[in-house]
């Protein structure tokens, strides 16, 4: 039985874990996406999320020292450590947490393990957030929210009119430039058959 045993060991030694998720966690933050396997990455991700939310601690320069030595005592590897606090965390400031997104891949060809994605979530321009929008701290709020999305959709009907009016002022430049090419034809045609 396996009552109260909320940690995946892996099958793996607690050294032997510890240095696979440093150097899953490490690669994870110079390369923003790697593939492995589909519990790997799901131990990745309950291992690398605290030390993420350690890089967010905007205090006294003690305090960011001691974080960074915390986060160096988990990765091992400086240059990881600096890539996090320097790049990592200016784009991930204004997200409360789940900075990560795991995306099931299938299974292995080899050994049929289930294998998956897990990437940085702000560091993904294919779902459309850019890091400038992610930057931006979000307001805690506990409403609705519905004067936003009337505000959206306002825009998007001017937008959408704007669209409308350069096109139709486009498209009388193209019958004319057709008129003025057929009354072209007509004269060369003209020149000829006097000629």
């Amino acid at each position: 039985m396996r009552h109260g045993n909320k940690q995946n060991n892996l099958s793996r030694t607690a050294s032997h874990r510890r240095a696979l998720m440093a150097n899953l966690g490490c690669q994870l933050i110079t390369h923003k996406r790697i593939t492995t396997t589909l519990a790997k990455a799901k131990a990745l991700r309950t291992y690398i999320e605290p030390l993420i939310t350690k890089t967010k601690a905007n205090e006294s320069k003690e305090a960011i020292m001691h974080n960074h030595r915390i986060v160096f005592s988990y990765l091992n590897d400086k240059n990881a450590v600096k890539e996090l606090f320097t790049v990592v965390a200016p784009k991930v400031a204004g997200r409360p947490g789940g900075y990560t997104r795991i995306i099931k891949l299938g299974a292995r060809t080899g050994d049929n393990a289930e294998v998956a994605m897990i990437e940085l979530v702000d560091f993904n321009e294919v779902y459309g957030k850019t890091a400038e929008t992610a930057a931006e701290p979000a307001k805690k709020t506990r409403r609705s929210g519905g004067g936003k999305k009337k505000a959206a959709e306002a825009e998007e009907v001017v937008s959408d009119a704007e669209v409308v009016e350069e096109v139709k002022e486009t498209a009388p430049k193209k019958k004319a430039t057709k008129a003025a090419k057929a009354e072209d034809a007509t004269d060369i045609s003209n020149e000829k058959e006097e000629a």
